[in-house]
């Protein structure tokens, strides 16, 4: 998503949130380091939908009513627990001079052969990674080819995802991404020994014959 516009306005103070919420609007706060925090509302359909595109890593121009306009990232979105319904967001004000910091996902493609023709198991073991770069040059996440899982001992690490130039890796580089394990053997079924029925077992004892003793 190129180019990101909300509309939103100032917060009516004097309702309370869950009336805001009742009225499909969502409360939200714009705030950042030397700017004066705003408390806002906007049109929950407005939102949702922009939100679903752009994520947390797109400039978004916000808009504010009698304000004027704010370039912001996405900061924090809190959820109904329930409903799953979005419940407050943050906006952060951001610089386009000043290089921010973003975790952003990470999506595997491809058939490693290790599980083609070996039958391993592939496993992923870290989903995002952290960058660090301007605001204009964020990226919404990286694909990482799993090609070269050739065999149980082969890895891909943070090192090996490419990036673009302007973009700079936070995370360690030495941390694994994706491995392939061999198959679990399947354990040998165990045959049931015969069962014995007790009550058909004849007892026998001996009486000590205690004549002549």
């Amino acid at each position: 998503m190129d180019n990101a516009v909300l509309t939103v306005q100032v917060r009516d103070l004097s309702k309370k949130a869950k009336v805001l919420r009742r009225e499909k609007l969502i409360p939200a706060e714009y705030y950042g380091k030397g700017v004066e925090n705003v408390s806002l509302q906007m049109d929950y359909q407005t939102f949702r939908r922009l939100y679903r595109e752009a994520g947390d890593n797109t400039v978004i121009d916000l808009k504010i009513d009698g304000v004027g306009d704010k370039k912001v990232l996405v900061h924090k979105v809190d959820f109904d627990p329930i409903s799953g319904d979005y419940q407050h967001v943050d906006f952060i004000n951001v610089d386009m001079n000043v290089k921010v910091t973003a975790h952003v996902h990470i999506t595997l493609e491809g058939q490693a052969p290790a599980v083609k023709e070996l039958g391993g198991v592939l496993t992923q073991s870290l989903d995002a990674i952290e960058i660090k770069c301007l605001p204009g040059d964020l990226i919404h996440g990286v694909t990482v080819n799993v090609d070269s899982l050739v065999d149980f001992h082969s890895a891909i690490h943070v090192s090996d995802i490419e990036v673009p130039a302007n973009v700079e890796l936070v995370t360690d580089p030495a941390i694994t991404v994706a491995t392939v394990s061999a198959p679990r053997e399947e354990e040998p079924e165990t045959v049931p020994g015969e069962e014995v029925d007790v009550a058909s077992v004849e007892v026998t004892s001996e009486k000590k014959d205690e004549e002549g003793a």
